[in-house]
Order: C-alpha cells, then structure tokens, then sequence
C-alpha cells in the first residue's frame, strides 16, 4: 500500500473516533440512572415543567460558545442551525421563450367605428382586357298591323242596318280584316288609323257609320243632291285585343245608297297600327 493509501487510511479513523466520542461519553450516566430505577419500587415521577426549563437552560450554550461535544441537539431546541443556509439559485423566467402555440379561435366582431372622410380618387387603373362574346339575345319583336280593301259594287239600303262587304283586297297583313264578316280584328293592340271613302249617289242620300264593335264612332253623310261626289270620313282609335272595326250602313228612311261599278272602285275603307300599346 503506498504513501497516500495510508494517510486516506489514518484520516478515516481520526473521524470514525471523533464521532463515536460523544456517544460514549453519554453511556455510563445513563448505565447509572438505570441502576438507581431498578433499586426502587416506584419510576420517578416525570418532572414539572419549571424543573424541565431549569435543566433545558442548564445544556444550553450561550451565544458565544459553541456547541458541546457531548451534547445531542434536538430538533425543537430554538438555536442556530448547525448547517449554512443555501442561497437557492433564482432562474430568470422573463428570458425563457418557449415553441410557438396555435392559432386561437377567431374573435367576435367588435363595434362599427365613425364613418371617416372619403378619401382622394385614386389613379386610373390600366385597361382590362376584352371580354368574350355574349349569347345571342332575343329577336327584336316588332309589332305590325295594316289592311286596306275595296267595293266595286253599288248598295242601297233597306228597312235594317247592313254592314258593308268588300270585294276586293289591296293589303290584308296577316289577314287581320276578315272579308266575309267585312271587319277588322284587333290581334295587336295600340292606336290605329282607320279612313273610309265612298261615292255619293245623286239625287240619293249618303248616310254610314264607322263603328267600333257595338258602338257608333263617327259617320259619313251627304245629303241629297243633283250630282254625285267623293266623300271621306277618317280618326283614330285606341284599341284592345279582340275589338272590332267595321261600316254600317244606315237604314232608309228616305233612300240611302252608295255608287260604285265593276270597272273602277269607290269605296275603300283602310287601317294601320301606329304605336304599340307596350311602347313608351
């Protein structure tokens, strides 16, 4: 074993010897205090606690000894602790920065501030580009109507109202004028031009009616006379869908007659759409 094993050796018993001193010091007073409880009949009584006081400051060292060798100290004795306190190191935490956390959820919406001042126009932006063709719209509807007719033959009236046939057909756009009832159907409402010409018929009266539906619009008179004239009647009339335009002729009283021959035509009796009742 060399040098410095025998003095690790020699330091190991100097203080297995310096620790085992007090304790026994400690064991023959209480070997003897043992004998003295086994020679009497009765334990001593425990002492009062003046007498526990007296003996507690007895052992207690004063401020400036130090503690006995052979003394044990108890935990409720109140002296300085035998072992140094440790300052326990104090750890910044403002400066330890952990991972980023997840987003949280999104917030309630919060109250509509002042409406501010608008603010300058800004510059214009530059041009877009053309956008592609559109679907093809609608066909423009438009809206027609017209007719025109004529008699080649005379008529005289009788004791009832007749209406006046025409014979003869210049324009019927999408036949419209019926010539077997001799009036015109309104399929295309709006306002219409109608004119009725006839031929007076001398020393006869001339006495017709343009009506509309049931109801006398204007008439077309000539009174008796030694030649025969051209006469003509004209207005305008607003009319629905289904309403009904045509020519009476006036019962006799006296004779009452319109002129007309094969070879020319005297009457005529004609009518077109001027505006559509959907247009502004």
């Amino acid at each position: 074993m060399g040098s410095r094993g025998q003095g690790l050796l020699l330091a190991y018993c100097l203080l297995l010897a310096f620790a085992s001193g007090p304790v026994l010091s400690r064991v023959p007073h209480v070997q003897g205090e043992q004998q003295e409880w086994e020679g009497t009949e009765e334990l001593p009584s425990p002492p009062d606690h003046a007498k526990r006081a007296e003996e507690h400051e007895k052992y207690r060292p004063s401020q400036d000894e130090g503690l006995p060798a052979s003394r044990c100290l108890r935990c409720c004795d109140p002296s300085t602790s035998m072992y140094p306190a440790t300052a326990v190191p104090q750890i910044n935490i403002t400066i330890l920065k952990g991972e980023k956390g997840d987003r949280g959820d999104r917030g309630l919406q919060g109250k509509y501030g002042k409406t501010g001042s608008a603010g300058a126009r800004g510059h214009t932006g530059p041009k877009g580009q053309k956008g592609s063709m559109g679907a093809p719209g609608e066909r423009c509807k438009s809206h027609y109507a017209a007719f025109s007719v004529g008699r080649k033959k005379p008529m005289h009236s009788n004791h009832y109202y007749q209406t006046v046939i025409f014979d003869t057909e210049f324009v019927n756009l999408y036949s419209h004028f019926n010539m077997f009832t001799g009036k015109f159907y309104c399929y295309v409402p709006g306002i219409y031009f109608f004119s009725l010409n006839v031929h007076t018929w001398n020393q006869k009266e001339t006495y017709l009616h343009i009506m509309k539906n049931e109801e006398e619009v204007v008439i077309l008179f000539a009174q008796v006379g030694d030649r025969s004239i051209m006469q003509s009647q004209s207005l305008m009339l607003e009319l629905r869908e289904q309403d009904q335009v045509w020519v009476r002729l006036y019962k006799g009283e006296r004779e009452n007659a319109i002129f007309s021959e094969e070879l020319d035509t005297y009457i005529t009796f004609s009518g077109y759409l001027v505006k559509h009742a959907t247009e502004p």
